[in-house]
């Protein structure tokens, strides 16, 4: 244990607004499991129905997790903001309660949400620190656009400004956030992370895979991930389709599923691309990383410009070395041409050209890879954001 963690806290509350599945549920475990294996006491407090360790693994990113969620979800966004609002009445009942039977508790972690205010009222009423985890904001471009903008902005700068701490996923998002809101709380950037023995896997697994996906002699370059149009990955397909005939030694791998799969799934069947384009739908989660061993190199057409892309850190664990677009975030972790390649944001043409280049150096992209998976070990493991965040909590009680 190192001066970061030397000082351990009791009892930690994890709180969230989330529905605990897809990426929320890898970042949600990955924090609480790290703390856990500190020795600390971990209470994780979830929408009802949405624990994330109970949610199911193979859930579709875009499915909601409980029919009252999906019906929440299908609200006009006024109303569907409004319940947001109304849910600080429930969460303060339970925070309350759950603070009486434990009067142990040394700090509350919350992950943001918007229009969510009562936990760092209750947490200042009671001088207990809480500190934000942010991965939303009213200062970004959101999938709903915001109805109540002025009201979400309003009580954001009071939550940011007098909650203990706040922790960024990068740097531009810490950024914004000042410049939206002035004077916040004290901040740390920690980018997500990745597990290194969750993403391991032996010369055999990785045969098993490419043999049950027909990937034997190829070069893969796969994607994981939602089928959504902000990540893009139907427009990168679409634009690679024409240039596959002239490199037969690419396969590209594509995992999960989601809004833009059907259609895409009846382009590339109906271009006769099923030999060059594998698409395996939804899996169990405990197939991704057979999945991820049968890759030589990963591709993330696009992602938000002030994202930490969590598949990122697990392609790069699994020793995927991957092309991504050239926001700042991701700049913060990958190293050109040492960790992985980067491609102009927006320019499909570009990720067409670098996958299509590195697909005929299999030499070098097993040299990336080993330095990207020896970088997530050495520095962007779940162990790793925990510390961070034990030492930022420690200095916020003494500089109190």
């Amino acid at each position: 244990m190192n001066d970061a963690t030397a000082i351990l806290p009791r009892r930690v509350l994890y709180h969230h607004r989330t529905q605990g599945k897809a990426v929320e549920g890898v970042h949600i475990r990955g924090i609480t499991d790290a703390l856990r294996a500190l020795g600390v006491a971990v209470d994780v407090m979830s929408l009802p129905g949405a624990d994330p360790y109970a949610s199911p693994k193979a859930m579709s990113p875009t499915k909601q997790a409980k029919w009252w969620m999906r019906i929440v979800s299908k609200l006009p966004e006024p109303f569907f903001e409004l319940a947001e609002l109304g849910y600080n009445a429930i969460v303060g009942w339970r925070i309350a309660r759950y603070l009486r039977a434990h009067p142990d508790v040394d700090f509350i972690y919350e992950r943001y949400s918007l229009f969510l205010f009562m936990p760092v009222l209750i947490a200042r009423r009671r001088k207990l620190p809480i500190v934000l985890e942010v991965n939303d904001s009213a200062t970004v471009a959101r999938v709903r656009p915001l109805f109540f903008q002025r009201l979400a902005m309003a009580i954001e700068r009071w939550v940011f400004r007098r909650a203990s701490g706040l922790v960024f996923v990068s740097g531009l998002f810490r950024d914004r956030a000042r410049a939206a809101h002035g004077d916040v709380a004290p901040a740390i950037v920690t980018p997500n992370a990745a597990n290194i023995d969750k993403f391991s896997f032996t010369p055999e697994q990785r045969a098993a895979a490419r043999a049950k996906w027909k990937l034997d002699g190829h070069v893969v370059c796969g994607y994981l991930g939602a089928f959504v149009p902000w990540h893009a990955i139907d427009a990168f397909v679409h634009r690679i389709a024409p240039q596959l005939a002239e490199a037969p030694q690419l396969k590209l791998l594509l995992v999960g599923d989601g809004a833009t799969y059907p259609a895409l799934a009846e382009f590339v069947a109906a271009r006769g691309l099923a030999g060059q384009v594998v698409m395996t739908g939804r899996v169990p989660h405990d197939e991704v990383p057979g999945l991820l061993a049968a890759m030589d190199m990963a591709i993330l057409p696009s992602a938000g410009d002030y994202t930490s892309p969590v598949k990122l850190f697990e392609f790069m664990a699994c020793a995927v070395p991957p092309i991504a677009p050239d926001f700042e975030p991701i700049k913060e972790i990958v190293v050109e041409g040492r960790t992985g390649w980067m491609f102009a944001s927006g320019d499909l043409d570009a990720a067409v050209a670098a996958v299509i280049a590195r697909s005929r150096d299999a030499a070098e992209l097993q040299r990336v890879g080993a330095a990207a998976r020896a970088y997530i070990a050495a520095e962007r493991q779940w162990r790793n954001n925990v510390e961070q965040l034990l030492a930022f909590e420690r200095s916020l009680r003494e500089a109190d």
